[in-house]
């Protein structure tokens, strides 16, 4: 039998939904009970008493008539935070929608998530204060790969163990090789020790311990190679949100410019 409560919930809002003439269906992950779809009755009509804090980009904490099947419902706002940076910006913007699209699609509904939403809780606020976005999104894609069922071998060399050598990444040994066993596989990537050193680091970081994040120009690019590789041929997903920041390109230009020559994590 599906069962039913009104309760208080800690939410982020994932992405909302016209639905009908005057409804909408909004999609949120709770801190409690997993990402849960909510049907907001006449979210549309003007004067709607809600609709400021079910803003895009918004968290905070609700009452609502949750159920473990079908749509939930929301009663009140209790409190609400906005990120209102990246309300304003394309490129934060972008950044925080694929994110939060990577976790709507890693995790099935009404899944409690554990550390996962702190984690998300924590990329959006260093998006929202332009730390570093791009990195932020590569700590989720490398965290996440677990979630899509790649687990890569980052801890050490996948066929011998040995952490004391320079390594490269393997899709056909499934992570890291050490320089020793480079011979086994011609189309490892071929990646820099820079790049392979955040691979690693990334894969264990918590967020909400992340104040600042540099990383030189060449590094990040190298990383990002890594992640399209491993997305696109081990975990197959392609998302509308990843195209558009490919199509970005050289055009988008943070709110703050950074000096990205020496590469610090504080």
């Amino acid at each position: 039998m599906a069962r039913q409560m009104v309760t208080n919930f800690n939410g982020i809002l994932l992405f909302r939904r016209d639905y009908r003439e005057r409804d909408m269906l909004i999609k949120f992950l709770t801190e409690e009970y997993g990402k849960k779809m909510f049907y907001i009755r006449g979210a549309r009509r003007r004067g709607f008493k809600m609709a400021a804090e079910l803003l895009p980009f918004t968290m905070g904490e609700y009452v609502g008539d949750l159920r473990d099947e079908g749509l939930s419902y929301i009663n009140s706002v209790k409190t609400v935070q906005y990120f209102e940076q990246i309300s304003q910006d394309i490129g934060l913007n972008a950044y925080a929608t694929y994110v939060m699209n990577l976790i709507d699609v890693a995790f099935p509904d009404n899944q409690p998530l554990g550390r996962w939403y702190q984690q998300l809780t924590s990329a959006l606020q260093l998006i929202d204060q332009d730390v570093a976005p791009a990195l932020i999104a590569n700590v989720i894609e490398i965290q996440l790969l677990g979630v899509f069922g790649v687990q890569p071998e980052l801890r050490w060399c996948a066929v011998c163990g040995r952490q004391d050598l320079p390594f490269d990444y393997s899709e056909s040994y499934g992570g890291l090789l050490c320089q020793q066993h480079w011979h086994l596989d011609p189309h490892r990537l071929h990646a820099s020790q820079a790049a392979i050193f955040y691979l690693r680091k990334f894969s264990v970081l918590d967020l909400s311990k992340v104040h600042s994040m540099q990383v030189k120009p060449t590094t990040t690019t190298q990383l990002r190679h890594i992640l399209d590789e491993i997305y696109n041929n081990s975990v197959g997903l392609r998302l509308k949100s990843k195209r558009f920041i490919d199509q970005m390109g050289s055009w988008y230009q943070p709110l703050k410019p950074r000096d990205d020559d020496d590469s610090k994590q504080s």
